[in-house]
């Protein structure tokens, strides 16, 4: 399985900003997707959840500004951010439980991250 962010870039504080994560391979099933962040010398935070029927969790630091979707007939996840802070500079990492075909193995899958900046 292959995950592929996209969505970084620069953005003034207070705008917004969406990252997406499509998945492809011999995907049987998608099950959680994750977002995670990581700041330069800060260690890596798991920001949103959302498992395969659409329940969510999110970090404290971004509940309310955070909305993290997914569109299961696309492979794809989204984390729409909205009244960003500098502090939510970061390089964003999807992740994917998944399950293969033909060896219906399950495991964990990373992408390589988005990187974006919030900065006036």
């Amino acid at each position: 399985v292959q995950l592929q962010a996209s969505g970084g870039g620069l953005v003034q504080p207070g705008g917004s900003l969406r990252l997406s994560c499509a998945a492809s391979g011999t995907i049987f099933r998608l099950h959680v997707m994750d977002w995670y962040r990581q700041a330069p010398g800060k260690q890596r935070e798991l920001v949103a959840t959302i498992i395969s029927g659409g329940t969510t969790n999110y970090a404290d630091s971004v509940k309310g500004r955070f909305t993290i979707s997914r569109d299961n007939a696309k492979n794809t996840v989204y984390l729409q951010m909205n009244n960003l802070k500098p502090e939510d500079t970061a390089v964003y990492l999807c992740t994917a439980d998944a399950t293969i075909t033909p060896t219906f193995v399950r495991r964990r899958y990373w992408g390589q991250g988005t990187l974006f900046t919030v900065s006036s």
